[in-house]
């Protein structure tokens, strides 16, 4: 096996060090894990894909566990009732699958009444936002399973973009 030897500055030293103990006294592992990393990373940034991190699980945001991955959102819709909204966002991975992504905000019915969420806040025809209070994310393979995970104007909208790249080159 080929040696590289790699200079650190004194101020990178402790960084260094906490790597090989973080990979059981392997420095190599540690640096190989990390480019390997870096490489994945910018060649999916330079193929037009960004790292995408979300919320999921229950409770507020701050709360809520986050996954990551490299993709491309592909799009982005929702549906309210009054008392409760459904935010769905689409992406495509790197390797071709999709990700769904769902964000529910709190039932906010006013107890014995119908006026919906929105009146309860003493939001009349105003701009309003809430946090959601639950996310989900599902991964799957094929346009066919997405169309039965999503509404059908948003499948639309995803199939209308077929398998075009996240970033076209223009030579103009």
């Amino acid at each position: 096996m080929p040696n590289k030897t790699i200079y650190v500055s004194d101020k990178d030293l402790p960084l260094y060090t906490r790597a090989q103990e973080l990979a059981g006294g392997n420095l190599s592992k540690a640096i190989s894990t990390a480019l390997r990393k870096y490489v994945d990373a910018e060649e999916g940034r330079l193929a037009g894909y960004d790292e995408i991190t979300l919320k999921v699980g229950y409770g507020p945001a701050r709360k809520r566990r986050r996954q990551r991955f490299v993709g491309v959102k592909l799009a982005e819709g929702g549906w309210s009732d009054g008392n409760r909204a459904e935010i769905y966002r689409v992406y495509r991975s790197r390797t071709g699958k999709f990700v769904i992504h769902i964000e529910r905000t709190p039932d906010v019915k006013h107890e014995g009444s119908e006026v919906g969420w929105k009146r309860k806040l003493g939001l009349g025809e105003q701009t309003w936002a809430i946090g959601p209070e639950e996310g989900s994310l599902e991964v799957v393979d094929t346009l066919e399973e997405l169309k039965e995970k999503i509404p059908a104007e948003l499948y639309e909208m995803v199939a209308a973009s077929g398998d075009a790249p996240p970033v076209e080159d223009l030579d103009i």
